[in-house]
């Protein structure tokens, strides 16, 4: 385990993702209920359910990457056997 990760045999980052994905799905609600008390409350809900969806895009598009390099190895290893 700690040897696939010192020699880049294994990527790191798609398990960061999961934590990143949870902290800013936080961040968009605490920033939408904020909106709710400090603009208006339509404003809130958009940001809550815009913003909710955009981070995850975003976070399905970096999974989305990391899957296809997993999918290039698997690839090239095969070609090489």
């Amino acid at each position: 385990m700690i040897k696939s990760i010192f020699f880049f045999d294994a990527m790191l980052t798609p398990k960061i993702i999961t934590a990143v994905y949870w902290l800013l799905l936080g961040l968009v609600v605490i920033s939408g209920v904020g909106a709710m008390f400090a603009q208006s409350f339509i404003m809130g809900l958009l940001i809550i359910v815009f913003g909710a969806i955009g981070v995850r895009i975003w976070c399905e598009l970096l999974i989305v990457l990391f899957k296809i390099n997993d999918n290039l190895k698997k690839m090239t290893d095969k070609a090489q056997d």
